[in-house]
């Protein structure tokens, strides 16, 4: 599933286009990709026709549009989700949802304007309008994603309220990482990064972490986030490309996701894998001791 640096790669080429041009037709081709706007596609399209885009904005892996009257387009792409502006001279994706034409051209440009596409393999993912912004942790967003908490590329960020709520709970490290209403963006790729870089067990207890380990682990969960962001993202296969269509590079750096019995990059020793929350999590048996068993009580 596309993480923050993946959705943020997205977003920041729609923002490089898409602000101040306005919709001029939206054709919904897969009624799927807006079941979560419950008015259904024909209200979906009619809302947006018309509208001018002001601004794409991001929070965690949700990403949307704010319109001229004050409405969102909300975003999400699932697991296989792409925005995408394509070359007009190309086919069509066979798994084109949605498309939105724009109408006249921005400065210095020829040609027709370019269309944007919801393309959605498994169509986990979804667009919808809102007309309803919550601040939520100093940020007007979207109402339908005011339980999503703030991420920490965010200017915002709050890192003692973080600690305070990390160290509260009862539960393995990389499950609090993985909890979108504690810190967003993270996913399995940047959570086992980040917990590689920091020299942490995914199972380390949260109530057991010390103050410096913590903002250990946040000065390396924004490292790796930035490092990723100015890679392009993490792209494995097709499915992770930017708004053209390009796949990111960040895999060639990566230091543990992936990398099953290959040496880590600081101690040799064969990065481990395990099962994890029906996924797989990757680390390394020397750099990231595994938590000693906590002996019950009398």
């Amino acid at each position: 599933m596309p993480e923050l640096p993946e959705v943020e790669t997205v977003r920041r080429g729609l923002a490089a286009y898409v602000p101040g041009r306005t919709i001029g037709t939206v054709t919904v081709l897969n009624e799927r990709a807006v079941r979560r706007h419950a008015a259904g596609p024909v209200d979906f399209g009619a809302r947006l026709v018309g509208r001018s885009v002001t601004d794409v904005r991001r929070r965690g892996k949700y990403l949307w549009f704010v319109l001229d009257d004050g409405a969102f387009v909300l975003g999400h792409l699932g697991m296989s989700g792409q925005l995408l502006l394509p070359d007009p001279a190309l086919p069509e994706s066979p798994h084109l949802r949605v498309r939105m034409t724009f109408i006249g051209r921005g400065p210095g440009e020829c040609g027709p304007p370019r269309e944007l596409h919801f393309v959605d393999q498994r169509t986990f993912g979804g667009l919808l309008v809102c007309d309803t912004a919550v601040t939520r942790f100093g940020v007007d967003v979207p109402a339908p994603i005011e339980h999503i908490a703030s991420d920490p590329l965010e200017a915002g960020f709050d890192p003692e309220a973080f600690t305070r709520r990390l160290t509260s709970r009862r539960t393995g490290l990389k499950r609090a990482l993985l909890d979108q209403t504690l810190i967003s963006g993270i996913g399995n790729i940047y959570a086992d990064e980040a917990l590689w870089r920091a020299r942490l067990h995914y199972d380390r207890p949260t109530a057991t972490l010390r103050r410096g380990q913590i903002d250990t682990l946040l000065r390396q969960l924004r490292e790796v986030l930035g490092d990723a962001v100015r890679a392009g993202g993490t792209s494995f296969d097709s499915l992770y490309v930017d708004v053209n269509g390009q796949s990111g590079w960040f895999s060639r750096d990566l230091d543990a996701y992936g990398r099953t019995g290959q040496p880590c990059s600081r101690c040799a020793t064969p990065i481990r894998r395990d099962s994890f929350m029906n996924r797989s999590s990757y680390s390394c048996p020397r750099c990231q001791r595994r938590p000693r068993p906590t002996k019950p009580g009398p």
